[in-house]
């Protein structure tokens, strides 16, 4: 039972559920300062303790292994980096999945493969919990305005018990049984990625044709391809500012398993097979921690011209 009952006129709400949280990166760290500023009880893990610290500082209970964690949590969330991270907390001699019992949900926000989706629900279930597959759409900042886009998938009553949680984090979208939420995310960042890639391959042309940036971004964004995706990363290049908002190593992860998902339902993707490359050539200049537009300096790299400078 999620309700909540008011203390007293002006306090938050205070929850009697505990919410178990694993993994406090960028994105995970927001998500769970949103549900403990909701009022519920939250408790905390992390493989590097040291993001633990402000947590335990406000008075969040930390733990030393998500087990341990899940073991006092009615509700386990989880936001890690891809399906090794996934299995390692979950699946692992301490992982989480030995801490759930009958009646527990485990909600996984993480980008991962539909194989480690499937394979993290079955374990669940057989440890009698129940599992939610909620990959979340958009980076920091909507995540620290609790504005993300939820995907989920999981069985009707399941998701109704939780859905005060999910909404938390922002919209959510009923998209179909346990693994439609993957699928749905991976279909997202596959177009993500090739939107990203074309617009830095338009930058680059652009410029190479000495074309003045804000001329062009004006131009793209006062037809149809105007996006709100390119009024959030024009700035980025004008700016010469890549602080990752979605990391260029993130975009390749999630490309990759696009690409092997693809391979086994046979479906063919020339451009996000070559969108991935593309990331892979910015990983290997060493800009995989910068944002996904950082994907323009490949093309810099070759070109020798640097978009966006005096």
């Amino acid at each position: 039972d999620l309700s909540g009952v008011t203390k007293s006129s002006g306090e938050k709400r205070q929850f009697m559920t505990r919410i178990g949280f694993i993994g406090l990166g960028a994105m995970g760290r927001r998500m769970a300062w949103n549900v403990d500023e909701a009022g519920h009880d939250v408790g905390v893990y992390n493989r590097t303790a040291s993001r633990m610290e402000p947590f335990d500082e406000a008075g969040v209970e930390t733990f030393d292994s998500p087990g341990a964690l899940a073991d006092e949590s009615e509700i386990v969330v989880t936001m890690v980096t891809g399906p090794d991270a996934l299995q390692d907390v979950l699946l692992d001699d301490d992982g989480a999945v030995h801490g759930v019992t009958s009646g527990n949900t485990v909600i996984d926000t993480s980008t991962v493969s539909l194989a480690t989706t499937m394979e993290t629900a079955e374990r669940v279930r057989d440890a009698g919990g129940r599992f939610v597959d909620a990959p979340v759409l958009g980076t920091i900042g909507p995540a620290e305005a609790g504005e993300l886009l939820v995907l989920a998938g999981a069985d009707e009553d399941v998701l109704t018990d939780v859905r005060s949680i999910l909404e938390l984090f922002g919209d959510v979208r009923h998209v179909g049984a346990v693994g439609d939420g993957t699928s749905m995310k991976l279909t997202t960042n596959l177009l993500l990625g090739i939107l990203m890639e074309g617009f830095s391959e338009a930058l680059a042309f652009a410029d190479g044709q000495d074309l003045p940036l804000e001329e062009v971004l004006d131009v793209i964004q006062s037809g149809v391809l105007g996006a709100p995706l390119f009024d959030y990363k024009g700035p980025v290049v004008r700016e010469r500012d890549f602080a990752p908002q979605f990391p260029v190593n993130l975009l390749f992860k999630d490309l990759d398993l696009v690409l092997n998902a693809a391979s086994n339902s046979a479906v063919p993707l020339p451009a996000t097979a070559a969108t991935r490359e593309a990331a892979n050539a910015t990983r290997a200049l060493g800009h995989g921690d910068e944002d996904m537009m950082a994907l323009l300096k490949h093309l810099e790299a070759l070109t020798g011209r640097t978009i966006g400078s005096e």
